[in-house]
């Protein structure tokens, strides 16, 4: 159900997953976290407003999804929630931005 960090930077740099489908990157931070770090090309769906709206969902239809947060908590019960709401294939990206700022982008601040 966890995806590395190394894995998700070859998606985004890919456009791509390993299947070669199109991929959302799913933020479920918070806004105040979104504002002091964000990895480019991710979308933010807060969980505080869980669940998303239909809108955000309809987004999402045909796209595998990777969901991060800061260290990867909250991003497993989000991945768990999309897994049981139509989107079966859904990961939480293991260390989350933290790990990303570590270990793939060191211009992402940490916090």
């Amino acid at each position: 159900m966890e995806i590395d960090v190394e894995t998700v930077a070859k998606w985004l740099q890919s456009g791509a997953d390993s299947n070669g489908n199109s991929f959302a990157l799913v933020d479920c931070r918070e806004q105040s976290e979104w504002d002091t770090a964000r990895i480019e090309g991710a979308i933010l769906m807060p969980m505080s407003s869980w669940p998303p709206s239909e809108e955000q969902m309809e987004s999402l239809a045909g796209r595998s999804v990777v969901v991060h947060c800061h260290h990867g908590g909250r991003s497993l019960r989000v991945a768990n929630w999309f897994r049981n709401n139509g989107h079966p294939e859904a990961l939480s990206m293991a260390g989350g931005i933290d790990e990303w700022s570590r270990l793939i982008d060191s211009s992402v601040p940490t916090y």
